[in-house]
């Protein structure tokens, strides 16, 4: 039997998919990861997303994983929600690692699409009710086509939300404003869409989703919430002076494979170390030079 969710999580605002901070020999930097949750809940971020695509997942041990989401809820203390990555392209792993982030503290669980397989549209469709069934949690979805291959459409998340109640929300990275408009025309409130890509998250804001799962707030989280929040009220003016301002930063966030750029920019405002595991690379001396021109531009420097 599938949970029945009461929808705990609001899935407005913004949420920071967090970086995995490392120190220069390569293991966690749990001090830097303290640091930086404690940035985020002071800059008014909503809620924090763990173990995704930009807290280097798949180079991270299942038990560093649990790690970091045990850290980031004992340290955030419940003051913001806590949805840790935990899909894979493995649907018994996907459940096993979903249970085991529940269980270390996380409020929901995201779960991607499988990358790499290329299942069809009835293969991802038995992969998330799997997980979802297997779970007493509210269940994120992450359709991040560039990445997985594989796209979810809007019909195929309907039918997952006809058969699982605890599926409640999705992050839509497809960078198609037309994909967000056409599941809220679809789906309406029963599924709360969360923008996957910064520079997208004003329109897509103005096409029905609560907010976004954003990169640039591991930097920036109080410039991009003040986003989110003006969007929210009804400033589109405001929101929209606010918004243009981060474009350059948002580009820069993936001018080089992320979360190298987010961890420059991290580093020279002395968060943490630029270091990122292979195949990852840090941050180019050009890259870098652009994001400390964008901080200094903004007066985060």
């Amino acid at each position: 039997m599938f949970p029945v969710m009461a929808a705990p999580i609001a899935y407005t605002g913004t949420y920071t998919a967090l970086v995995t901070p490392f120190r220069a020999g390569g293991e966690i930097d749990v001090d830097a990861l303290d640091r930086l949750v404690e940035d985020q809940i002071a800059g008014g971020v909503t809620g924090l997303v763990p173990c995704g695509t930009t807290g280097e997942t798949p180079c991270l041990s299942t038990d560093e994983q649990l790690k970091v989401i045990r850290r980031v809820a004992e340290i955030s203390k419940g003051r913001a929600p806590i949805i840790a990555g935990t899909g894979s392209n493995n649907t018994d792993k996907s459940i096993a690692q979903s249970r085991a982030a529940l269980e270390a503290g996380a409020d929901a669980v995201m779960v991607v699409m499988p990358y790499y397989n290329k299942p069809s549209q009835a293969g991802m469709k038995a992969h998330v009710l799997a997980v979802a069934k297997a779970v007493d949690a509210e269940v994120l979805l992450y359709n991040i086509p560039g990445r997985s291959v594989v796209d979810l459409t809007a019909e195929t998340l309907e039918a997952i939300c006809e058969a699982a109640p605890n599926v409640v929300a999705i992050k839509d990275a497809t960078g198609n404003v037309v994909r967000c408009q056409e599941t809220k025309r679809r789906l309406g409130d029963r599924m709360k869409v969360m923008s996957g890509d910064d520079g997208l998250t004003l329109g897509m804001m103005a096409c029905g989703a609560g907010g976004v799962i954003s990169v640039t707030g591991n930097v920036l989280p109080h410039r991009v919430s003040e986003v989110t929040t003006k969007m929210a009220a009804g400033d589109l003016e405001g929101a929209r002076r606010a918004h243009l301002k981060l474009l350059p930063m948002h580009g820069a966030m993936f001018a080089e494979p992320n979360p190298a750029p987010a961890k420059a920019a991290l580093h020279l405002r002395g968060k943490m170390e630029r270091v990122v595991r292979l195949p990852m690379l840090e941050a180019s001396d050009e890259t870098t030079d652009r994001v400390k021109q964008l901080l200094t531009e903004l007066g985060e420097l």
